[in-house]
């Protein structure tokens, strides 16, 4: 499998992550998703995770794709190193006011699974053919 090829799979699989947990949480457990200020109340679909994981799926890739054809030594290490800086990022609006424990919950999992597929996804070598 080409590089691109297994990217694009890893893409796909980092959108379809967050959204099967959206799945479950939502509409299979009955929780739906919802953050809370003082006057609105944002309810979070499947379009939105879709989204929002796609957006973070393509920046993740643009920055390997520039790491790497700009010959920056060990690309493949830095961005593995961003990405979980990235990650540890994202978790701190999950630590503020307007959010239940179970969409705390089910947004951490989401950001974990974006995470777990895209990391190994974006940065592994493809299989050599004997």
């Amino acid at each position: 499998m080409s590089a691109r090829a297994r990217r694009s799979a890893a893409m796909a699989a980092a959108v379809l992550a967050p959204v099967t947990i959206w799945a479950v949480t939502d509409p299979l457990l009955g929780h739906p998703l919802r953050i809370t200020d003082d006057e609105e109340t944002l309810d979070l679909g499947a379009a939105p995770v879709a989204v929002v994981a796609l957006l973070a799926s393509l920046a993740g890739w643009a920055l390997l794709a520039a790491l790497e054809r700009f010959g920056v030594r060990r690309a493949r290490a830095v961005w593995t190193g961003v990405a979980v800086a990235v990650l540890a990022v994202s978790f701190l609006p999950l630590a503020g006011d307007g959010l239940d424990s179970g969409t705390r919950t089910a947004l951490a999992l989401m950001h974990l699974a974006v995470a777990a597929v895209l990391i190994p996804g974006l940065v592994g070598r493809s299989r050599v053919h004997s």
